[in-house]
């Protein structure tokens, strides 16, 4: 099951330096324009080549997020993954935008 996170709870996780993986299911020239600090990118129509490559562990916690609310590629990633058997999938809904919006800190490449 796919549970959603806030910017809020995301945002502690990462300050607080909790084990977690960010998934951006953006197509790669977006995540090369910014992208979450410490993510990983695989888009949506990527997960069944990816994800047994890039997220070895199915326990692991997993954030996968895209764009903005309209966005629907995290919203299919996560539920591939968790189709997968990934037991601790999340939903950062809002994405990108909010947290660009938020001020909070992105990374390019």
């Amino acid at each position: 099951m796919v549970r959603s996170i806030s910017r809020q709870q995301l945002k502690e996780y990462i300050d607080n330096g909790k084990n977690l993986v960010l998934v951006e299911a953006l197509p790669e020239k977006y995540f090369k324009e910014a992208h979450l600090p410490g993510a990983i990118r695989i888009d949506y129509t990527e997960v069944k080549d990816k994800a047994p490559e890039l997220l070895k562990n199915k326990d692991d916690l997993i954030v996968v997020y895209c764009a903005s609310t309209e966005c629907q590629n995290s919203t299919k990633g996560a539920k591939q993954l968790d189709s997968f058997g990934y037991t601790n999938v999340y939903e950062y809904i809002e994405g990108k935008q909010d947290w660009i919006e938020a001020g909070l800190p992105i990374e390019s490449s």
